[in-house]
């Protein structure tokens, strides 16, 4: 006799958690992990129209490409800037981990956003996440996402201050009761940091380098605090006044200078979400300290500076690139357990019938 339930689940899609970075895509599918880590990068053909990769593959072709391919971020500042690709983008990753053939029923997404995000810009995400082939859409904002994926107590009567470095924002959130408490959005950032070396380099070196030069000088020699040992790469790019190929030595003294700006911005931000939060959740955060995830907590000597400005500790959260997508497959696992984190909106954003 056949497996009846078997039979119905193989009708449905997989469910899937998604961080909608503006940097990277990573997706959770419900029961087998993490299985997507990729750029949030399309290359479309413009003579044709037609999207010729997706994630690393066209992300190996920035700088790269004919006059007639185009490799676009569909995602800037944490909001979709580009609704067709950003919609051909999610299709794509939806369909890979979907695995064995075509379903009658697209999967339910959970997927994870921007905090302060406004409802037109999160119905845009709904509309793309829907047209790509979802059945059902949640939407979480990112710091809440970060923090159930960190297993921190967001739904207890306690506070829980955490702080997101992404690519295209950072949010800095005070948590309690499974709600947002106080927070701020800035879109100081992974992204603004790159410009920042990018600028950095063409001033100081006279020298052009591209988008992925700065983010391999932003990861391997970042070091916001001086070392015992100097970090330093070598870089290549173009000079500004011969127009040939040339070469400099980079330091974490110079990353240091070319981020000073920004990195002061950043900590004013998070100075000004603590002077908004109730006095008794900053008690709690004295005593619990801040988490901080995303790809800027991977930033030697962040979590030291933020200490310091803050006067509490500051901790780097286990595997702190996956923790929104982490959180947005627990809340796949266990949609009507986390119906309270869900936005409020949520009427809204389901799919019409």
């Amino acid at each position: 006799m056949p497996d009846i339930k078997k039979i119905f689940r193989g009708l449905f899609g997989h469910d899937v958690g998604i961080d909608l970075g503006t940097a990277n895509t990573l997706v959770y599918v419900r029961g087998k992990g993490v299985l997507i880590n990729e750029p949030s990068v399309v290359a479309v053909n413009s003579k044709t129209g037609q999207v010729v990769a997706v994630g690393n593959e066209a992300r190996e072709m920035i700088g790269r490409t004919p006059a007639h391919i185009t490799a676009i971020r569909p995602l800037q500042d944490g909001v979709i800037s580009d609704f067709e690709v950003a919609e051909e983008m999610l299709a794509y990753f939806i369909e890979k981990v979907q695995g064995d053939g075509r379903r009658l029923f697209g999967p339910r997404v959970v997927i994870g956003i921007p905090s302060g995000i406004t409802n037109v810009e999160s119905r845009a995400v709904r509309d793309a996440a829907i047209n790509a082939g979802a059945r059902e859409v949640h939407i979480v904002e990112e710091p809440m996402a970060g923090a159930i994926g960190a297993k921190l107590p967001v739904r207890e009567p306690v506070g829980t201050m955490v702080i997101d470095i992404g690519g295209g924002t950072t949010d800095i959130a005070m948590i309690s009761l499974g709600g947002i408490v106080a927070s701020k959005q800035t879109t100081i950032a992974g992204d603004a940091f790159n410009r920042d070396i990018i600028d950095y380099i063409r001033d100081e070196f006279k020298m052009i380098v591209g988008e992925k030069t700065a983010e391999d000088l932003k990861m391997k020699v970042t070091s916001l605090t001086p070392l015992a040992e100097q970090l330093h790469m070598t870089v290549r790019g173009r000079d500004v006044l011969t127009g040939l190929p040339r070469e400099v030595v980079v330091t974490d003294a110079h990353i240091r200078a070319a981020l000073a700006t920004s990195i002061e911005g950043l900590m004013e931000v998070v100075q000004e979400v603590v002077e908004i939060t109730p006095p008794e959740v900053l008690g709690d955060i004295m005593q619990r300290g801040a988490h901080i995830f995303g790809g800027g907590a991977c930033m030697r000597g962040l979590a030291v500076m933020l200490k310091n400005v803050l006067g509490v500790p500051v901790h780097v959260v286990e595997e702190p690139l996956t923790a929104v997508v982490r959180g947005t497959g627990i809340i796949t696992e266990n949609v009507k357990d986390y119906q309270d984190v869900i936005l409020a909106h949520e009427e809204d954003l389901a799919p019409k019938t």
